[in-house]
């Protein structure tokens, strides 16, 4: 019944899609598919055509799709249902485009993933273990230690990582001033085992590249390290460590927030240490602290 109400007017918007738009089969596919889903409800609901839906049918199919599919998926579909009314709208099928302006459902936000302490210090570990044993640490595996002690001792975004300079870091304090989101500067503690690294990569390989201006995070030729060089070696060194392969320099920084709030940190100090200009930001490693102490209570409790 619902593919008589809207035959027609389906395959026009569908060709539309294809030829002026240009999507891709993935998209059309999932457009076709909540249009003929929308109507075969609305077949039930007395509609005919689809210029006799109202924003009441619209609203009333939210809520009752809610019952049965997830708000993500119920949001691509409302899109593509939007997207079908504007395309009859312009071609005088419809008045109204009842779908426009709608009140969606918000999503759930994913909790950030981090690895466990343990983890952590296991992925730091890897430098320097696949060295042979009683040679000197070369230059690579120096500089990669270097990039993980510095992520995760800082809880740096990569960006802000591969933009220090020998200036900005302060060897007595353990600290470096970044330049954060929106250009702001911040001084972050990095702690003495990361200062402790990069002064000994400053002696053993950046002597003659150490000036206030120079980069810290180079590669063999003393160029400043790419964003994406940073990327590549965490995950060969995930894979070395046999952890999740999809975790990422960001999430080395939330693994940072987790463990300092796990350890008693305070909440506002941890949001000076991460440059978040709003306490709502870091708030969500609360929610995963909570978690992972259910996890806990769960896995170890005689009545969890």
């Amino acid at each position: 019944m619902a593919d008589k109400i809207v035959v027609s007017e389906l395959s026009e918007f569908i060709q539309h899609m294809k030829v002026v738009r240009n999507l891709s089969p993935y998209t059309i596919r999932n457009y076709k598919h909540a249009i003929e889903l929308f109507f075969t409800w609305a077949t039930d609901e007395g509609v005919t055509h689809p210029s006799d839906v109202t924003r009441l049918h619209a609203r009333s199919y939210l809520i009752e799709a809610q019952q049965k599919i997830s708000r993500r998926t119920l949001r691509h579909h409302i899109s593509g249902l939007r997207t079908f009314y504007t395309f009859l709208r312009i071609h005088k099928k419809a008045d109204i485009n009842p779908f426009l302006n709608i009140a969606l459902p918000k999503l759930d936000k994913p909790l950030p993933k981090v690895l466990t302490q343990d983890q952590m210090v296991k992925l730091i570990d890897q430098p320097p273990a696949n060295e042979p044993k009683g040679k000197p640490i070369k230059f690579n595996s120096l500089r990669d230690l270097m990039c993980l002690e510095l992520l995760y001792g800082g809880g740096l975004r990569v960006s802000e990582l591969v933009g220090i300079n020998y200036g900005d870091i302060d060897f007595n304090r353990g600290t470096v001033k970044v330049l954060g989101k929106g250009r702001k500067e911040r001084i972050v503690v990095i702690g003495k085992r990361a200062a402790d690294t990069v002064s000994k990569f400053k002696t053993m390989f950046a002597k003659k590249a150490s000036a206030k201006d120079d980069p810290v995070i180079i590669n063999p030729q003393f160029k400043r390290f790419s964003k994406r060089s940073v990327q590549m070696l965490i995950k060969k060194y995930l894979s070395f460590a046999e952890l999740p392969q999809d975790i990422t320099p960001h999430k080395l920084r939330h693994s940072f927030a987790t463990h300092l709030l796990d350890n008693g940190a305070d909440l506002r100090a941890i949001q000076e240490m991460l440059g978040h200009s709003s306490l709502s930001t870091t708030q969500v490693y609360t929610h995963v602290s909570s978690a992972r102490l259910k996890e806990v209570h769960t896995l170890a409790h005689p009545r969890g």
